[in-house]
């Protein structure tokens, strides 16, 4: 489960932006993490109080939004949604395309009290 060493990696950051920029207490850390990430959400969650004990963000709240996997037709340009589309254009029925997005992993948000 490399969940844990993201989220230890993750706590670093957000205590060392904590730092630098005087903030003593957060509320919520706000991650993005994309359908097609190999980060599982539900780990993440499952880790995060864990990754989190004895630091600044102990007791606070963790928000994951998901991110579509979206991606281009090389065909007929057309964006679509990769998996709700079984990994072919809806337009033109190619399985020709390049992802856009939906690997994300980002720190979207910290939330100070």
């Amino acid at each position: 489960m490399h969940e844990v060493g993201v989220m230890i990696e993750v706590v670093k950051t957000v205590e060392k932006f904590a730092k630098q920029n005087s903030i003593t207490k957060i509320e919520t850390v706000v991650l993005q993490i994309g359908e097609i990430s190999s980060m599982v959400p539900r780990y993440i969650k499952a880790c995060y109080p864990m990754a989190s004990e004895g630091t600044i963000l102990e007791n606070t709240k963790l928000e994951i939004e998901v991110l579509p996997c979206n991606a281009i037709c090389k065909e007929c340009n057309k964006v679509f949604n990769l998996l709700e589309n079984n990994h072919k254009c809806p337009k033109c029925g190619n399985d020709d395309f390049d992802i856009l997005s939906g690997r994300e992993f980002n720190i979207k948000e910290i939330v100070a009290c």
